[in-house]
């Protein structure tokens, strides 16, 4: 492991883009393209919101856990909550599948993820709570040298 970080805060929306900065800062160490910056920020955006709403339905009590660890040129994140769980999760993967179809949810959320990380893991059980983990690997942008 060359470097980590871990953040944790109260479940409450405003809170998703102060880890999508963490985490966007984090990566930074890489020089990412604009292209995987944009891609990495949305995968955060998206864990973490399906912490906070689905999670803890937005109670503000709750906490989430966002830890990112690189190692060389691979960032990998864990997103973890201890909310209620998601009780069936693979229809929680298929598309368009949402649970808060009254809040006009898309459903695309773990698709999304899955098009954007390298690798997607989601461990969860009902009552315990559920961990979004994901890696990318990053391709250094470097400039050149004026002489």
């Amino acid at each position: 492991m060359d470097n980590e970080m871990t953040l944790s805060f109260l479940a409450v929306s405003e809170n998703e883009s102060l880890a999508r900065m963490a985490v966007t800062s984090f990566v930074s160490q890489l020089d990412p393209t604009i292209d995987e910056l944009s891609e990495f920020k949305t995968i955060v955006s998206e864990a973490v919101s399906n912490a906070i709403i689905h999670g803890y339905d937005e109670d503000g009590k709750g906490i989430v856990t966002v830890r990112a660890v690189r190692e060389g040129d691979i960032i990998s994140v864990a997103v973890k909550d201890e909310g209620k769980g998601i009780p069936d999760l693979k229809k929680a993967m298929e598309p368009l599948y949402t649970s808060k179809a009254e809040m006009e949810r898309s459903g695309m959320g773990f698709t999304i993820m899955e098009s954007f990380a390298d690798n997607l893991q989601v461990e969860s059980e009902p009552g315990v709570g559920t961990v979004v983990t994901f890696s990318k690997k990053f391709l250094s942008v470097k400039m050149p040298q004026i002489s």
